[in-house]
């Protein structure tokens, strides 16, 4: 089959995948594919909204404060500083290109308040901000004519000397990516595609844990492959579990409600109606995240509820309804009437804030390979995630890294002699059933073990129970066809145990990383 050549080929198409290939279209061909429909992403599920500093009452030092002291102080300094200034003019690019963002009556941007911000900066598109944003980048990709979108296509693993059977030395930074393994999940072919510029953009991790707000292709697929290539990947322990995803236990991915709904003033309460945030933070129902969801986590046990609520029974109706018609619409439907009933809410996870480390440039350990989004490291977030900074993240580094990537670009030839896939020696798998149980254990033995809450007992045992699916999925691997549900379930089963390895490293309580003694 012949190999395709492409000068930016970008794996996912979210906010940061769109937008890298917005930025780099006037100076080559660009690939973006995707393993599922060009819109399934977790972009699609972001409600809250992309935050900035927007208004004379706020400036940038108290954005960059806020960050700081939600992510613990372990953020880098230089990384909070670029993402903070840079978003006026980030912002007003994605409005230039089509994005609607609420305004008030008076014409003004209604800019919303969320946890661990000290003022009013979030703009937002009703409850589906990351729909709208996505809406309008993908409108101007079709539009594009050096922009063409795969959906359905797979990424196996990233190409290097690995698979070229070069020797590769102890220097990670002599390793190259020169394109990717692909699944074309339609023809059941795999395929290569030659690039000369690559760029993971492939989302978060949630599908790693039993309950999570992210969609079913959350698996994690671009750190597993960078880390499979020997690249560097960092800070994995911190994983952000969003303090109110509605309770409904049949439901996958749980619904989100979003942390926009308290900063509009509903409240956290216990099942006898006792508010208790009180107790954990002065903040209250609008602490950091991390603070918000402990507190949940602890409640629950104390009570042993399987869930808490969210009141919203004293806030404006009409007010709410036009902010949040996604959320009204979804309670109604089962039965829920915000306004009569307090909501059943659940942490879920939601954000991860560790990934694939990329300087300022967004640039990998790897040559020619680049991450923005979700799956990189930045060092933004440190160790814990400010609500509604990942999207402004997305689209600053996107920036960033797409004009490096134009520079390189321009000195880099295409990879001869790349062999193609060997699928000799496999066989279809005899039951799916091997993959699909797996894929339970693996989420069970993640959220009882490696959640909120951790102990050192506790990632032993996890550590232990992974270990063995880690080795019967790959046998099953190595001997059956190539499917995306083996290939996600290996994925998941690598972002597991990075988890683990990253939280057994750290001792101390900081940030998403919660020890027991």
């Amino acid at each position: 089959m012949a190999q395709q050549k492409f000068d930016f080929l970008i794996i996912g198409s979210g906010i940061a995948g769109l937008s890298f290939a917005l930025k780099t279209a006037a100076h080559g061909k660009v690939l973006i594919i995707t393993k599922a429909n060009e819109d399934e992403t977790n972009t699609k599920y972001a409600q809250g909204g992309i935050a900035a500093v927007w208004n004379e009452h706020d400036n940038f030092e108290k954005h960059i404060q806020d960050t700081f002291d939600a992510g613990a102080n372990l953020n880098d300094d230089e990384a909070v500083r670029t993402v903070v200034t840079q978003a006026p003019e980030r912002i007003q690019e994605l409005m230039d290109i089509g994005t609607s963002f609420d305004k008030t009556a008076e014409g003004s941007f209604d800019l919303a308040r969320e946890g661990g911000h000290s003022e009013h900066r979030i703009l937002h598109y009703k409850d589906a901000t990351g729909k709208e944003i996505e809406r309008a980048l993908l409108k101007k990709v079709h539009e594009h004519p050096n922009i063409t979108i795969a959906n359905h296509y797979f990424a196996i693993d990233i190409i290097t000397q690995h698979h070229l059977g070069e020797i590769v030395t102890s220097n990670t930074k002599d390793i190259t990516c020169y394109g990717v393994y692909v699944l074309n999940i339609r023809s059941q072919k795999i395929e290569t595609i030659l690039s000369k510029i690559t760029c993971m953009a492939t989302g978060g991790v949630g599908q790693v844990y039993a309950t999570t707000t992210n969609p079913l292709i959350a698996t994690g697929d671009g750190i597993a492959m960078v880390y499979r290539a020997k690249g560097y990947v960092q800070d994995m322990e911190f994983v952000q579990f969003h303090p109110t995803s509605l309770y409904n236990p049949n439901e996958q991915p749980s619904f989100l409600i979003s942390e926009a709904v308290r900063g509009f003033g509903a409240v956290l309460r216990n099942a006898d109606g006792t508010e208790f945030m009180q107790q954990y933070d002065q903040r209250g129902s609008l602490a950091p995240r991390d603070i918000v969801a402990r507190a949940i986590d602890n409640e629950m046990k104390i009570t042993g509820n399987d869930y808490l609520y969210l009141d919203c029974r004293h806030l404006d109706r009409k007010g709410f309804i036009e902010h949040f018609p996604n959320i009204y619409n979804k309670c109604m439907s089962l039965g829920i009437d915000p306004f009569k009933q307090m909501i059943p809410v659940v942490p879920a996870a939601h954000y991860l804030c560790g990934g694939i480390v990329v300087n300022k440039q967004a640039q990998s350990s790897i040559q020619h390979l680049y991450a923005v989004g979700e799956c990189s490291r930045t060092g933004l977030h440190g160790a814990n995630r400010l609500a509604s900074n990942s999207l402004l993240e997305a689209v600053v580094y996107a920036h960033n890294g797409s004009k490096d990537a134009i520079e390189k670009m321009k000195t880099i030839a295409f990879k001869d002699a790349v062999p193609n896939w060997n699928a000799e020696g496999t066989e279809h798998p005899e039951e799916m059933v091997l993959i699909t149980q797996s894929l339970k254990e693996v989420q069970q033995i993640m959220s009882n073990y490696v959640g909120i809450v951790r102990s050192p007992l506790r990632l032993q045992r996890a550590f232990d129970r992974l270990e063995i699916l880690y080795k019967e999925n790959e046998t099953l691997y190595d001997k059956t066809t190539i499917s995306p549900k083996l290939c996600q379930l290996r994925n998941l089963i690598c972002v597991g145990y990075l988890i683990i390895k990253h939280a057994m490293r750290r001792k101390e309580s900081v940030g998403l990383h919660y020890m027991l003694r």
